[in-house]
């Protein structure tokens, strides 16, 4: 199981950290900082859930006009995780 943190950009929350298993499964998400109620229901929602499809589904999500959001953050954050396993 490989271990991530990303540095999110545009949202209220600081951080994401996830892990990705050998199945390409998401565990562990965890938002720091940003709304509880709503980030632990992502978290939540994706363990265990194929990080590619989380990724699709929630990637262009905006919050307020931001551009982006937490959800949209995790999808960047997931994508950049992939991307790196496919260059190791």
């Amino acid at each position: 199981m490989a271990f991530y943190k990303y540095q999110t950009m545009g949202v209220c929350s600081q951080e994401i950290r996830f892990e990705i298993d050998e199945q390409g499964r998401l565990h562990q998400v965890c938002f720091i900082g940003g709304c509880p109620g709503n980030l632990s229901a992502i978290s939540k929602l994706t363990e265990g859930a194929d990080a590619a499809k989380i990724a699709a589904l929630l990637s262009g999500n905006d919050c307020g006009g931001r551009g982006t959001s937490c959800a949209d953050q995790l999808a960047r954050a997931i994508g950049a995780a992939l991307e790196k396993e496919t260059s190791k």
